[in-house]
C-alpha cells in the first residue's frame, strides 16, 4: 500500500461513521472559528494602528526633547540660560511639567552623536484661523510634514516636502465646514492661514490644498503643512522675538539609519540620554498600546485553544471507537503483510483529515463572519473610526491556524494509532 492508497483509505474510513465524525469535526470547527476571528481582530486593529500612527513620524526618526529636572524632591534651581516651554497638558509653570527649549547649540551637540544622520528643529506654529475664500474662519492646529511620514489619506496626496510652493493637507472633518461638497472638491483649492506675531500684527499666508487626511486613531484634527509653509508660518509668528527666543525649539527631529540593529538604536538613545536628552521613536509611542491589544487577543486565543483541546479528546474517542470496530479488519491487514508502521500512518492520517475538515470549515466560516461584521460595523459602531477594518485576515496566520489544528489532531490520534499498530493479528482475527 503506497502513500496515495493510505490517504485514500484514511479519507474513506473517516467518513464511515458520518454522525460521529461530524460531531468531532464540529468541535474542532468551534475552536478554529474562534481562533480565526480573534486572530483577525488582532490583525485588523494592529494594521489600523500602524496606518494611523504613521502620521506621527517616520520609521527612521527619533523625536528628541530636553526635559526639566524633576522637582519632586525640592525646588529647581533657576537657570537663566534655559527657556522653559510649558507642556500643553500641564498648567503653566507647574514644576516638572515643562520642557527646556532646545537651542542651536543643543542641535549641534545632538548632530555630533554617533549614529545621527541629520537633526532639524521641530517648528511649532499656532495660526489664528484657517479660511477658504470669504467663508467661515475656523480655529485650527498645524503640524509639519516630516519626510517619511505616511498620512492616512481620504483623497489627494501628501504635501511635497521638496516643493517650494505652500502645500497643506486638511483633516476630513474640515471638508464640509470649509464649504467643500466632498473630499475631491477640496483638492486644488486655496486655503488662507492667519497668524499673529508677538507685536500683535496679524498676517495671512495662502496654501494649496493637496490632500484630505483621515482623523485617525487619536482623532487628530491637525492640518499638515509642508516644510516651506511651516517655516513661513514660523517666521511670521516670530516677528518681534529676540534671536535667542526665535532659535528655541520644543523638540528636534533626528534621523538615523533604519537598517541598523535594535542594539544600534538602543545605543543611540543611551548616548542621547547621557547628554541630557530624551529620544522617542514612533514604536516607543505605540509599543505599549499594541502590547495591550496583543495581550487581549492572546487571552481570547487561549479560550479557542481550550476548545481545540476538548476537540482533541473527541478525536481520541472517535478513533478508539474506530479501532475497536475494525479490530478484525486490522488483523486481516496485518495477516496480509501490512506492517505496524503503515497501520499507524493510516489511523494518523484519519485524525489529520478530521482536523483538516474542522479547521478549514472554521477558517472559512470565520472569514465570512468577519467580513459580515466589518460591513455591519463600518456604518454603525465604527463610523467614527474611518479606515478601521476590525477583522482583517492575514493569509499566513490563517494557514498557521489550519496547520496547528492538523498538528493537534495528529497528536490526538497517536494513542488510537499506536493501539491499532500494536494489535496482534491472530487475536484480532478472533475478535467478535
Amino acid at each position: 500500500m503506497n502513500a496515495f492508497d493510505l490517504i485514500r483509505s484514511a479519507v474513506r474510513n473517516s467518513l464511515r461513521s458520518k454522525t460521529r465524525t461530524t460531531l468531532t469535526v464540529l468541535s474542532i470547527f468551534i475552536g478554529a472559528f474562534t481562533l480565526t476571528l480573534t486572530s483577525g481582530v488582532g490583525t485588523g486593529i494592529n494594521q489600523y494602528i500602524d496606518t494611523t500612527v504613521a502620521s506621527i513620524g517616520a520609521d527612521d526618526v527619533i523625536t528628541v526633547t530636553k526635559a526639566a529636572e524633576d522637582s519632586t524632591d525640592g525646588p529647581v534651581e533657576y537657570d537663566p540660560s534655559a527657556v522653559a516651554i510649558d507642556s500643553p497638558n500641564s498648567p503653566p509653570g507647574a514644576p516638572g511639567s515643562s520642557l527646556i527649549a532646545l537651542t542651536s547649540d543643543d542641535l549641534d551637540t545632538i548632530g555630533a552623536v554617533d549614529g545621527v544622520l541629520s537633526v532639524q528643529p521641530q517648528l511649532s506654529v499656532r495660526p489664528d484661523f484657517v479660511q477658504v475664500a470669504d467663508g467661515t474662519a475656523y480655529e485650527a492646529n498645524v503640524g509639519s510634514f516630516i519626510p517619511g511620514m505616511a498620512l492616512d489619506l481620504a483623497a489627494g496626496a501628501e504635501p511635497d516636502a521638496e516643493s517650494s510652493d505652500y502645500q497643506v493637507a486638511i483633516p476630513v472633518s474640515f471638508v464640509a465646514p470649509l464649504g467643500f461638497a466632498d473630499d475631491a472638491d477640496a483638492l486644488g483649492a486655496t486655503l488662507t492661514l492667519a497668524i499673529t506675531d508677538v507685536t500683535g500684527t496679524q498676517s495671512e499666508l495662502t496654501a494649496t490644498i493637496v490632500g484630505v487626511s483621515e482623523e485617525g486613531l487619536t482623532g487628530s484634527t491637525a492640518f499638515t503643512a509642508n516644510e516651506v509653509l511651516t517655516e513661513a508660518l514660523y517666521d511670521a509668528q516670530s516677528v518681534g522675538l529676540s534671536e535667542t527666543s526665535k532659535d528655541s525649539y520644543a523638540q528636534a527631529v533626528v534621523r538615523f539609519d533604519p537598517t541598523g540593529s535594535e542594539a544600534d538604536l538602543a545605543t543611540l538613545k543611551a548616548d542621547l540620554t547621557d547628554l541630557g536628552y530624551t529620544g522617542t521613536t514612533v514604536e516607543d509611542q505605540i509599543g505599549s498600546f499594541k502590547a495591550v491589544i496583543d495581550g487581549i487577543v492572546l487571552v481570547l486565543n487561549a479560550f479557542a485553544v481550550i476548545a481545540l483541546l476538548a476537540a482533541g479528546f473527541g478525536i481520541v474517542n472517535t478513533l478508539l471507537m474506530s479501532v475497536q470496530e475494525r479490530t478484525r479488519e486490522i488483523g486481516l491487514m496485518k495477516a496480509m503483510g501490512l506492517g505496524g508502521g503503515k497501520i499507524f500512518g493510516l489511523f494518523s492520517l484519519e485524525a489529520v483529515f478530521i482536523g483538516l475538515m474542522g479547521s478549514a470549515l472554521g477558517v472559512a466560516v470565520g472569514m465570512l463572519a468577519g467580513t459580515g461584521a466589518n460591513a455591519l460595523l463600518a456604518d454603525t459602531l465604527l463610523a467614527d473610526l474611518p479606515g478601521l477594518t476590525l477583522v482583517a485576515f492575514d493569509p499566513a496566520a490563517l494557514a498557521t491556524i489550519v496547520l496547528v489544528v492538523m498538528g493537534l489532531a495528529f497528536l490526538a490520534g497517536t494513542i488510537p494509532a499506536l493501539r491499532a499498530a500494536r494489535q496482534d493479528p491472530i487475536e484480532s482475527l478472533r475478535y467478535e
